[in-house]
C-alpha cells in the first residue's frame, strides 16, 4: 500500500510506443498481403521491448493470427542451439500440428535438429553444406506454413542468441520471399558492446532493405508521469514523480522498481545502487522464497516445476508456497505452458545470481546436476546434454564436467550447431589438464568424435587424446564458417606434433590447413598440401594417404595441370580401394575422369564419371552426386557439346537442389548459366547466373555467376555493367586466385572491355599478362576464346595511330600463343580458323576464302553468337572485293535476326550500319524502323549533326579538346560541349570507346562497293 490506495507493480495503461506500434501493425497488414516481414526491437534492458511486444502480440491474436514465442537462454557461454526457434516450433507444433506436419513431410529428420518433436535426430551426414541445408528447410518450412495463415514468430533477447540461432535468422531474413509470416527479434542495446557477437549481425541487417529496426528509447517525464498514474490507479504527487523521474532516468523497469521497493517497506526508500534496487525485494521475501529464487537464478532463463522441486527438496506445499510468495511480489511469472517458473524480468536474475557467494553458486550448480542424473525425465531430452553439461562445469567439477561437455558437443553437432559444438570442444580442452589422467583414460574417441584421423588405432578402444579434440574443433569450425579459428586450432596441433611420433595424424592436419589457407585467400595451400604428401610419403596405404592423394590431384588438376596429377588420382583411388574407403575412392575417381577428358582421352573420362555419379546416387552420397554433375557439365561444354551439358546440368540441380547442398548447386548452375549462353539462350542463362547469386555466399561459385553475367553484358554492348562485374568478379576471386579456369576468363573479359573503350595497349598489357601465366593442359577452352578476343581488338584497331606501335609484336605474340594450344574436337578447331582469319584482317590480307573457311567451321556447331559475328566479317569481306551481293544479303538476314533475338546491342549496330554503307535491307522484307533507308550517310544515322561529324573526326585520330577547337576555329568549350553530345548519342562512355567505334564501323573510311 502506498498513500492508502493499492499498487500495482505494471501499469495497466500502455503508456506511449505509439509509432512503434504502428510500425508493428502495418507489419502485420503487410503480411496479410503475402509480403513476408522481419523486424528488429532495440532498446535498454528494461526501457520497455516485451510490453511493446506483448501489445503488439494481442492485436495479432485479435487479427487472428497465429503467434509462437521463444526465448534465447542465456546458459553457460555456449548457449542451447536454437533455443529460440525450438520453443516457436514447438508452440507452433501444438497448435497447427497438422499443418506443420504437412509442411515439414518428407524432410522430418532433417528438421528434427530444431523441431526433435518430429523425430529422431539423425547422426549425419555432416559437411560445409550441413547447416544450410537445415536453414533452407526451416525456411521453406515456414512459408509453407504461413501460406494460408498469418504466423507470427518473435524471438526475445536476441543478445544471448547461440551463434546458431543468429545465422538461421540471419537467413530466414534473406530467404523468406513469400508467406503471411511476421518474424520479430528483440534484444538488449546496452549489452551489444563492441566485441558482442550480435553486433556483426545488426550491422548485416541494416543493410537489407526488407529488415525494420525500432530502437526504444526512455520515457521523457510526462510518460513517466502517465506510467505512474497506471501503477498507482491515481495521479501521483508531482514530488514523487520528479523524484522517481530523476532517480529511473525514463527507464520504465526502473519506474516499476522503484515503487515497488517503496511498497514493500523499504526503510531506505530509493536507494542509489541499481544492484540494491533489484534485491530489495527478495530480501523482503519469507526466507523459504528466496532460497528459492536463488535456485531458479541459477537454473536457467526458465526453471521447470519438477526440477525446481527435487533441486530445493521443500515439500510440494512448502514450494507452493514460496512460489505464491515470490509470483505475488512480481519477481517471478509461471511460464506460458504453466510447467516452470521465470524471472520476470532478467535484470533482477542476473542481480540475484551475482549476489550468490561462489561456494553457494557451485553447490547449487551440483545439485541440479546430481538431480538431472539421476532423474532424465525432470527436462525435455534434447536440453538434458547441454545443461547437464552446464551445470557441472559451474559446479567446479572437472571429473564430471569433462564427459558431460563431450556429450553435449556430440549432441550440438547432431544439430549441425557446430559454431556451439566448437565452443563445447574448447571448454573441453580448458577441462583437459585438470582431470586426472586415469579418469581421461576411460574415455574413447568413438563415443565423442567423428573425425579420426587415422593412426593405426581403433577409436572405439583407444582412449581419447587432446589431439582428437583439436582434429574435431577444427572440422567444427570449418563446418561453423569459423576458418581463422580452424587454422588457429591446426597451428596449435602441428605445434604438438613436431617431434614426428605421428606423420598420419600430422598429414591431416597440414592437409586441413591447406583447405583454410586457400579458403582464407592467404595462398593457394599447395605448400601445407607438400607437406601432407612428404608425411605420408612410403607409409602403408591408408584413409590419411588417400585423402592427401586425392586432394593433392585435385589441386593439380585446378592450379597446374599436367601428368602428375592422373598418376596421383589413380593411385588415391588404389590406396582407398584398399582401406575400403568407398566415398574417397569415388572422390579421386570423378578426379580421375576429368584429368582423362584434359589428356585427350574424353569418352573413356566422361564414362568414369557417370560411372561415379550413379554408384554415389546409389549410396546417398549427395556431395559426390554434386561433384559428378558439376564435373561432367563443365567438361561437355569444353567439347562442345553444350546441349548434352545443359540436359545433365538440370537434372543435377534439381538432384542436389532437393538434398538442399547450396553450394553443389551453385557451381552446376553456373556451368548451365555457361552452356545456355554459348546455345544462345542468354535470358536463360542471366536467370540462372542471378539464381546462383541468391544460393550461396561462397566465393568461388558466386564469382564464377558474375563472369557470367559479366560476358552478357560484353556481348550486348554494355560496357559500363562488364566493367563493373569484372570488378566484383577480381574481388570474389581475391588476389591469390591462381587457378587457370577462373584467371583467364577475367583476362578474357578485361580485353573485351578494353577494347570495347578503345584501349589498345591495355588490351596489349592483358594479353601479355594472361602469355606469361600460361595456359596449361585443359585449358584451351578458355584461352581460345582470349586469345580471339585479343585478335579482334587488334583488327579493329588497325590505322589507329596509338595502335601503330608495337602492333608486329602483338600479332607475333598471339600467333605464338596460339601454335601451342590443343584443338581437340571441332569447337576448338573452329576457333582456331577465326583467330587466323581475325589476325590477318589486323594486317589487312585477309580474304573472302579465309571467312568462308571460319564461317564453315562455325556453323555446326550451336554457337549462334560466334556464327553471327562470323558471318558479319565474311559479308564484309565479301562487299569489300565487290563479290556475291546476294550471298551478302542473305548472311546478313541470317546474323542481323540471330543479333536482333539474342539482343547483341553492338553486333547489331554493326550490322546495321554496314547495310547501309552497302544499301543492303537488312531484313528479305523491309528495313526495320530506326534505319533511314538506302544511300543514307551512316554517321547522319547515327543522329550526329555535321558539326559532330566533324568532331567525331578529330576524336578518331586522338585530338584533344584544344586541338578540335584550334582545328574547327571554335572555342575549347564548345568543342567539349559537341564531344559531350556525341558520346551521349552513341551511347559510349567516353572518347577512346568513341574513336574505336567511329574506326570499327568506318565512317570515315571507304564505303564498301555496291
Amino acid at each position: 500500500m502506498l498513500g492508502g490506495v493499492e499498487t500495482r507493480s505494471v501499469s495497466p495503461v500502455f503508456v506511449g510506443r505509439a509509432d512503434e506500434l504502428a510500425v508493428l501493425t502495418d507489419a502485420l497488414t503487410r503480411a496479410a498481403g503475402q509480403e513476408p516481414q522481419a523486424l528488429l526491437i532495440g532498446g535498454e534492458a528494461g526501457v520497455g521491448k516485451t510490453r511493446l511486444t506483448e501489445e503488439f502480440l494481442c492485436e495479432a491474436d485479435r487479427r487472428g493470427a497465429v503467434v509462437a514465442v521463444g526465448g534465447c537462454v542465456e546458459i553457460g557461454a555456449e548457449g542451447l542451439p536454437f533455443a529460440p526457434f525450438s520453443t516457436a516450433l514447438r508452440t507452433l507444433h501444438r497448435l497447427l500440428p497438422d499443418e506443420l506436419a504437412a509442411a515439414a513431410v518428407g524432410q522430418e529428420d532433417e528438421l528434427a535438429r530444431i523441431l526433435p518433436e518430429l523425430g529422431e535426430t539423425p547422426r549425419g551426414p555432416h559437411d560445409e553444406e550441413s547447416t544450410a541445408r537445415l536453414f533452407e528447410l526451416t525456411a521453406r518450412m515456414l512459408e509453407r506454413l504461413a501460406a494460408d495463415r498469418t504466423v507470427v514468430l518473435v524471438l526475445e533477447d536476441l543478445h544471448w542468441a547461440d551463434t546458431s540461432t543468429r545465422h538461421l535468422l540471419s537467413y530466414l531474413f534473406r530467404a523468406l520471399g513469400s508467406g503471411r509470416l511476421v518474424v520479430v527479434a528483440t534484444y538488449r542495446a546496452d549489452d551489444v558492446h563492441r566485441r558482442h557477437p550480435l553486433r556483426p549481425l545488426l550491422a548485416e541487417l541494416d543493410r537489407l532493405r526488407t529488415v525494420q529496426r525500432i530502437e526504444l528509447s526512455r520515457f521523457n517525464r510526462a510518460e513517466v508521469r502517465r506510467q505512474l498514474a497506471g501503477i498507482l490507479a491515481s495521479q501521483p504527487d508531482e514530488d514523487f514523480v520528479e523524484s522517481v523521474f530523476d532517480r529511473s532516468d525514463g527507464n520504465a523497469f526502473f519506474v516499476e522498481e522503484l515503487v515497488a521497493s517503496r511498497a514493500s517497506g523499504c526503510s531506505t526508500g530509493l536507494t542509489e545502487s541499481l544492484r540494491d534496487l533489484l534485491l530489495v525485494r527478495v530480501e523482503v521475501l519469507p526466507d523459504a522464497a528466496q532460497r528459492v529464487v536463488r535456485i531458479v537464478a541459477e537454473g536457467g532463463s526458465t526453471v521447470e516445476y519438477a526440477l525446481l522441486r527435487a533441486v530445493t527438496r521443500l515439500t510440494e506445499d512448502e514450494l507452493i508456497e514460496a512460489l505464491r510468495s515470490a509470483v505475488g511480489a512480481n519477481i517471478l511469472l509461471a511460464t506460458s505452458d504453466g510447467d516452470g517458473y521465470r524471472f520476470r524480468h532478467s535484470l533482477v536474475r542476473e542481480a540475484v545470481s551475482d549476489d550468490l557467494l561462489p561456494g553457494e553458486r557451485a553447490r547449487v550448480n551440483r545439485r541440479y546436476a546430481e538431480e538431472l542424473e539421476q532423474d532424465d525425465t525432470l527436462i525435455r531430452a534434447e536440453e538434458r546434454v547441454i545443461r547437464l553439461a552446464t551445470y557441472w562445469y559451474y559446479a567446479n567439477d572437472a571429473v564430471k564436467a569433462l564427459p558431460a561437455v563431450l556429450a553435449a558437443s556430440v549432441a550440438a553437432r547432431r544439430r549441425h550447431a557446430y559454431s556451439e559444438q566448437l565452443r563445447l570442444l574448447e571448454r573441453a580442452m580448458d577441462l583437459w589438464e585438470a582431470v586426472p589422467e586415469d579418469v581421461r583414460a576411460e574415455l574413447r574417441p568413438a563415443d565423442y568424435t567423428e573425425v579420426y584421423p587415422p593412426c593405426g588405432c581403433d577409436p572405439a578402444t583407444t582412449p581419447l587424446q587432446h589431439l582428437d579434440l583439436l582434429a574435431e574443433a577444427t572440422v567444427a569450425a570449418r563446418f561453423g564458417g569459423e576458418r581463422e579459428r580452424a587454422l588457429k586450432l591446426t597451428k596449435t596441433a602441428l605445434r604438438l606434433l613436431e617431434d614426428g611420433h605421428d606423420p598420419l595424424r600430422a598429414a591431416w592436419f597440414w592437409t586441413e590447413r591447406s583447405r583454410m589457407i586457400a579458403g582464407l585467400a592467404r595462398g593457394d595451400g599447395w605448400a601445407e598440401l607438400a607437406k601432407a604428401q612428404e608425411l605420408v610419403r612410403g607409409l602403408p596405404p591408408s584413409q590419411v594417404h588417400a585423402d592427401v592423394l586425392v586432394r593433392a590431384a585435385s589441386w593439380g588438376m585446378l592450379h597446374k595441370p599436367g601428368p602428375d596429377n592422373l598418376v596421383a588420382a589413380e593411385r588415391a583411388v588404389e590406396y582407398a580401394r584398399m582401406v575400403g574407403a568407398e566415398d574417397t575412392e569415388l572422390n579421386a575417381r570423378i578426379t580421375v575422369g576429368s584429368l582423362l577428358v584434359d589428356s585427350g582421352e574424353p569418352e573413356r573420362g566422361l564414362a568414369e564419371m557417370l560411372a561415379v555419379k550413379e554408384r554415389a546416387a546409389e549410396l546417398g552420397l549427395g556431395m559426390l552426386v554434386g561433384r559428378a554433375h558439376v564435373n561432367l557439365t563443365s567438361h561437355l561444354e569444353c567439347l562442345g557439346r553444350s546441349g548434352e551439358a545443359v540436359d545433365l546440368a538440370e537434372e543435377g540441380a534439381e538432384l542436389v537442389k532437393n538434398s538442399h547442398l547450396m553450394d553443389s548447386e551453385a557451381y552446376i548452375r553456373g556451368n548451365l548459366a555457361e552452356s545456355l549462353y554459348s546455345l544462345g539462350r542468354w535470358e536463360e542463362a542471366a536467370t540462372q547466373a542471378r539464381r546462383t547469386l541468391t544460393l550461396v555466399s561462397s566465393a568461388a561459385p558466386r564469382a564464377a555467376a558474375v563472369v557470367r553475367l559479366a560476358y552478357l553484358a560484353l556481348a550486348r554492348g554494355e560496357l559500363t555493367e562488364a566493367a563493373a562485374q569484372l570488378t566484383a568478379a577480381r574481388t570474389h576471386f581475391g588476389s591469390h586466385e591462381g587457378q587457370p579456369q577462373h584467371r583467364i576468363p577475367l583476362f578474357r573479359l578485361a580485353i573485351g572491355v578494353a577494347a570495347g573503350e578503345g584501349r589498345i595497349a591495355d588490351v596489349r598489357s592483358e594479353v601479355a599478362t594472361a602469355i606469361e601465366h600460361g595456359f596449361p593442359l585443359g585449358n584451351h577452352r578458355y584461352a581460345w576464346p582470349m586469345l580471339l578476343a585479343a585478335a579482334s581488338a587488334e583488327a579493329d584497331a588497325r590505322g589507329l595511330p596509338a595502335a601503330e606501335a608495337g602492333r608486329e609484336e602483338a600479332l607475333t605474340a598471339l600467333r605464338d600463343a596460339a601454335r601451342k594450344l590443343a584443338t581437340p574436337v571441332p569447337v576448338w578447331t573452329a576457333h582456331a580458323e577465326y583467330l587466323r582469319a581475325e589476325l590477318l584482317r589486323a594486317e589487312a590480307r585477309d580474304t573472302v576464302g579465309d571467312w568462308t573457311a571460319v564461317e564453315a567451321a562455325v556453323r555446326p556447331l550451336e554457337r549462334p553468337y560466334l556464327l553471327a559475328r562470323a558471318q558479319y566479317r565474311l559479308m564484309e569481306a565479301l562487299l569489300a572485293a565487290g563479290g556475291d551481293r546476294e550471298a551478302a544479303a542473305g548472311l546478313l538476314h541470317e546474323s542481323y535476326a540471330t543479333a536482333e533475338q539474342l539482343g547483341a546491342r553492338r553486333l547489331r549496330e554493326d550490322l546495321a550500319l554496314l547495310a547501309q554503307r552497302a544499301r543492303l535491307p537488312l531484313t528479305p522484307v523491309d528495313t526495320p524502323k530506326g534505319l533511314l533507308g538506302p544511300g543514307v550517310d551512316p554517321v547522319e544515322a547515327l543522329g550526329l549533326t555535321s558539326r559532330e561529324r566533324d568532331v567525331l573526326r578529330l576524336v578518331a585520330v586522338g585530338h584533344t579538346n584544344r586541338q578540335i577547337a584550334e582545328e574547327l576555329f571554335i572555342s575549347p568549350k564548345t568543342a567539349s560541349v559537341h564531344v559531350s553530345n556525341i558520346l551521349a548519342k552513341l551511347g559510349v562512355a567516353g572518347r577512346g570507346e568513341a574513336a574505336a567505334l567511329a574506326h570499327r564501323l568506318r565512317l570515315f573510311g571507304p564505303v564498301a562497293q555496291a
